[in-house]
């Protein structure tokens, strides 16, 4: 009678292939009780990463949302005041049309960030692994950025023989567009008159390339979400500073899509560290 009973129950269970074993006339009350009891902490544990994947959605599309606003307020604002008489007025139209301008030039960037994001996550998005240069990689980003860096009073160093080459595995955009990012996240955060260095060692067949700071420096609290998708320590700050919000976490992106690790040390007041790692070619 228990058997038949219990039988539905164990194969609407076994229908959605949560069961390790089959259940017959021979199965015992005690190892039905543990299937049971088996299947009930899959599902306890489903519902958990489902109200986390919900929740980090949420969260995702508010950050958004959020992000997008502020530069759109502030476009409608200027182009308002324009619009009333402002633009015969010498002393604004010009000054609001670049404020305006400028604010669209935020959204746009905010734009190919999210476009960036969404690329790396879809698996469709392959990483087109090549043996390149990264000394070459790392001072054409550093020429990129030498009037930003001259601009915020940075000095971009780097410590390594740069006659010698150091071929590396990657999809060399990517790792540039990292680097790239890396270099300016160090400027935006430094101090006047600081400097960026950034080391290379090597590891056996393995190289870490490091971004090091003697900027503001990150609290102990911020540096586990510091690659999270539009986490700002200081969010008045870093908005008037400029950017996405999504730098971090496109370099996170890259890096673990080359199967590499990325880390970050600081010390609040003193300046940072990041650092990834790629593999010899």
């Amino acid at each position: 009678m228990v058997y038949i009973k219990m039988q539905p129950i164990y194969k609407i269970m076994s229908d959605r292939k949560t069961l390790t074993s089959s259940f017959n006339n021979n199965t015992t009350l005690d190892e039905v009780n543990l299937e049971v009891e088996k299947w009930a902490q899959r599902k306890v544990e489903e519902l958990k990463t489902l109200k986390t994947l919900e929740d980090y959605r949420k969260d995702y599309v508010g950050n958004v949302s959020h992000e997008l606003k502020t530069p759109i307020f502030s476009i409608q604002g200027y182009l308002h005041t324009l619009l009333e008489g402002g633009i015969y007025d010498e002393n604004i139209n010009i000054k609001y049309l670049k404020k305006a301008l400028s604010n669209t030039e935020r959204l746009q960037t905010i734009v190919d960030d999210l476009e960036m994001i969404a690329k790396l996550d879809s698996e469709a998005n392959s990483i087109e692994i090549s043996s390149f240069d990264v000394i070459k990689t790392i001072k054409r980003a550093v020429g990129d950025l030498e009037g930003f860096a001259v601009e915020n009073e940075i000095d971009l160093i780097l410590k390594y023989d740069l006659t010698e080459k150091l071929l590396v595995l990657g999809d060399e955009s990517k790792i540039r567009q990292a680097i790239y990012n890396l270099l300016v996240n160090s400027i935006k955060y430094g101090k006047p008159k600081g400097r960026t260095i950034i080391q290379i060692s090597t590891i056996d067949d393995i190289i870490l390339i490091e971004f090091s700071d003697n900027g503001v420096g990150i609290e102990e609290k911020h540096l586990k979400h510091i690659f999270d998708r539009f986490y700002r320590v200081e969010p008045s700050r870093s908005r008037a500073i400029g950017g996405s919000g999504l730098g971090l976490s496109i370099v996170k992106h890259i890096i673990e899509a080359h199967n590499q690790n990325i880390n970050v040390r600081s010390t609040f007041g003193e300046g940072s560290t990041f650092g990834f790692t790629l593999k010899k070619a």
